[in-house]
């Protein structure tokens, strides 16, 4: 069985799909793959955050929340 990374960079996103475009590309690229996992938890956005997710960032990882939840829950 392969082991999982133990480190993971994760972004907190509600309708941020631009600033996903313009900043997450660096993040992917200066975080090693073979240590560490990149997460955005998308809080309810309707701006089509997760199409950008999955049509131009296949390989980070999504959780999916389907409401705004903010910062502290």
């Amino acid at each position: 069985m392969a082991e999982e990374n133990r480190v993971a960079v994760i972004i907190l996103n509600w309708n941020g799909a631009r600033f996903l475009r313009e900043y997450l590309p660096s993040v992917v690229r200066h975080t090693p793959s073979d240590i560490a996992d990149v997460i955005v938890a998308d809080n309810g956005s309707t701006d089509g955050s997760l199409e950008v997710l999955r049509d131009e960032f296949p390989q980070v990882k999504r959780i999916e929340f389907s409401e705004n939840h903010g910062f502290a829950e």
